[in-house]
């Protein structure tokens, strides 16, 4: 009879154990849910709209061109110029996708499995590498982080650039994703 009392116990202290889990596990997700939530509704920080991922601010040169079509002269901060996707070298949008995303036609803004190889390279002191897609990158480039933040800020601006990856793979096509990042990403 004591057994049986014993194992009673056992039990509804393991079912205790394994509900308190659960909810601890729901818990978890529920507050990452709120989280992307909030930060995609612009409620803890800026988010830029959909009109300012639709039309990022390019410092694109200002061209002055004759009454006949011939360029006289350029004036620029950063000398670019917009050059569209079937315009880019095939060659050129090969080596980027090799060797900063190779998975980029894969993910629709972030690559998992990338991050979780950079985390576990962080916590094991053997990078192989980053974590952040093409997408992630083009938005850090179209909305900057600010210099010497610390662990904590960096961390939910990382969250925030997830969202604008996020949108911009909702918003454009690979193509045009990727003639966005070769026109942001190296100044001229």
């Amino acid at each position: 009879m004591a057994n049986r009392a014993k194992s009673k116990s056992k039990t509804k202290k393991g079912n205790r154990f394994i509900k308190r889990l659960w909810q601890l596990f729901a818990g978890f997700w529920a507050a990452v849910v709120l989280l992307f939530t909030f930060i995609s509704l612009g409620w803890l920080g800026f988010m830029p709209s959909f009109e300012e991922l639709e039309n990022p601010r390019i410092n694109l040169a200002t061209e002055i061109i004759s009454e006949d079509g011939y360029v006289l002269g350029k004036y620029y901060v950063e000398n670019r110029s917009n050059v569209p996707y079937n315009q880019l070298p095939e060659n050129l949008v090969n080596a980027l996708v090799a060797t900063e995303d190779v998975r980029f036609y894969k993910h629709s803004g972030i690559d998992f499995k990338a991050l979780s190889r950079a985390v576990f390279g962080v916590i094991t002191r053997s990078s192989k590498g980053g974590g952040s897609t093409l997408t992630q990158q083009l938005a850090k480039t179209l909305f900057p982080r600010k210099d010497n933040a610390n662990f904590i800020v960096v961390s939910f601006i990382k969250l925030k650039e997830w969202v604008v990856a996020v949108k911009l793979e909702r918003n454009y096509s690979k193509n045009e994703i990727l003639a966005m990042y070769l026109k942001n990403a190296f100044p001229a």
